[in-house]
């Protein structure tokens, strides 16, 4: 599989999942009927299950998983309609037991690239082995150290650390960190432990409103932002595309006008503009794309 190439109304984007390099020839304008359908990254939950309760957790609670046989067309579908990248998460994605085979035939069968979001426990030399060479870029949820994240996460740190070791040797990765009143704190500790592990990013994520708990204060979140005014590295830093933190967001590209560059899809099946939106669209026998584009429908009614 080559550089991936994506038409669209800012140009001709250019992508290489190997390496993460991304080149838009923005001096090109496609006409409309060739732009890329798809969005440029789709996450899906493939589980609801997690082995971890943390409270800020915006995940469903009810049992859910997706049929594996779905789950490869839409990633054959996603694929020909132009996506770059699948990002799997849950609940906890190392839980779902088809994980290692849909990461490999992504990988095999597509020019996608496939990321993940983990807690980091259950990684060990079985789980490397059949995920080495399937995932482009792996994603750690770190709320905290020592003290902070045993409370939160109620796993021992020093599992984290060997966790953090295990995924470092074979897979590019990055820290998230929830940032709230609990976490807040610890930002200088966070940052020096992902730069310590070869974190290639940080990823701030401000505590977003669930059925369980408020979101971040206010006062919070202006002592992320200072504290994001005199971070000196040498971690890159990146922020949620809601958050304005003056820092890129995750998917740094330039929005596609009127052109979805985003979606979610939960562990029920349902399409949905984010992982937080309260209303989607089941995906039916039509597929992915069907649901997304009556997803963008409502969206504009």
């Amino acid at each position: 599989m080559g550089m991936r190439i994506r038409l669209g109304p800012d140009g001709v984007h250019l992508f290489d999942r190997q390496s993460g390099l991304n080149v838009l020839l923005d001096e090109v304008t496609p006409p409309e009927h060739a732009w890329s359908a798809a969005p440029r990254q789709v996450s899906i939950a493939v589980t609801n299950a997690c082995d971890l309760a943390c409270s800020f957790c915006y995940a469903p609670k009810q049992p859910a998983r997706l049929a594996v046989d779905r789950l490869l067309r839409w990633v054959d579908e996603l694929d020909r309609a132009g996506a770059l990248g699948l990002g799997f998460g849950g609940g906890e994605p190392t839980l779902y037991r088809h994980l290692p085979e849909v990461c490999a035939y992504a990988a095999e069968n597509t020019d996608l690239a496939v990321t993940m979001t983990t807690h980091g426990h259950r990684w060990n030399a079985d789980l490397v082995s059949r995920l080495r060479g399937a995932v482009n870029f792996v994603r750690v949820s770190v709320d905290g150290v020592g003290s902070t994240y045993e409370r939160i996460r109620g796993r021992r740190f020093a599992q984290l650390r060997v966790a953090l070791d295990t995924i470092a040797a074979d897979f590019q990765w990055g820290m998230n960190a929830v940032v709230n009143e609990d976490t807040v704190d610890d930002l200088d500790a966070i940052a020096a432990l992902a730069a310590e592990h070869g974190a290639s990013e940080l990823l701030l994520l401000p505590e977003q409103p669930t059925a369980g708990a408020p979101g971040v204060k206010q006062a919070t979140l202006h002592t992320l932002e200072r504290w994001v005014l005199t971070y000196p590295g040498p971690v890159r830093l990146a922020t949620s595309a809601d958050a304005a933190l003056g820092v890129p967001i995750a998917d740094a590209l330039p929005s596609e006008l009127g052109v979805r560059s985003y979606a979610h899809i939960d562990a029920s099946g349902t399409a949905r503009a984010s992982s937080y939106a309260p209303s989607g669209v089941r995906i039916g026998e039509d597929g992915v794309m069907a649901a997304l584009k009556q997803l963008a429908q409502m969206e504009t009614a």
